[in-house]
């Protein structure tokens, strides 16, 4: 069986906890330590995903690229996005500047790569959020209009709520595209 690559990228504003996210999937913990990335840090990780052709598995090498968080003085470089087969664009449940910004960071995926991949929107911190409030950011920041963009997860990084899943779907989707 052959391994295939797939290229993910994670953007959002500074402190959405898109480090924390990668950490949780790759190495299956979480630090409260705030760490800034700097340009972009790229992890690796080897998922196995069921094809729904012949009901076999298939090996999938995630390249996941941990990229810088957009500040207001400073934007996400697009050439940070080229050849993403995937992105999972993360926000703050606890600010709303950060779910307000979602709608750029989708464009601007698509900008860098204009042939189509697949999005993942993410609300993350949800542990440090009421439950009716996490279902009302769902029903305000959906993106049905949009074939690209698969289901809206609500995670935790700290609790891991989520957190596979999410990753796993998104492997499914690009291998899909393939």
């Amino acid at each position: 069986m052959s391994i295939i690559s797939k290229k993910i990228c994670l953007v959002g504003d500074f402190g959405v906890g898109k480090t924390s996210l990668i950490r949780r999937f790759i190495e299956q913990r979480f630090s409260d330590q705030y760490l800034s990335t700097i340009g972009v840090s790229i992890s690796r990780k080897q998922v196995a995903i069921s094809t729904q052709e012949d009901s076999s598995e298939q090996t999938v090498q995630l390249l996941i690229w941990d990229i810088e968080g957009k500040t207001k003085f400073q934007e996400i470089s697009p050439t940070y996005l080229k050849s993403a087969h995937g992105v999972i664009i993360v926000a703050d449940s606890n600010r709303p500047e950060t779910l307000e910004n979602i709608s750029s960071h989708i464009n601007l995926a698509f900008s860098a790569n204009p042939q189509g991949i697949s999005i993942s929107i993410v609300f993350n911190k949800v542990d440090l959020v009421a439950q009716d409030h996490v279902e009302i950011l769902v029903k305000q920041h959906q993106f049905f209009n949009n074939s690209h963009v698969i289901p809206t997860y609500c995670t935790s990084a700290k609790t891991g709520e989520n957190v596979e899943k999410m990753f796993y779907q998104l492997a499914q989707s690009m291998t899909k595209k393939s």
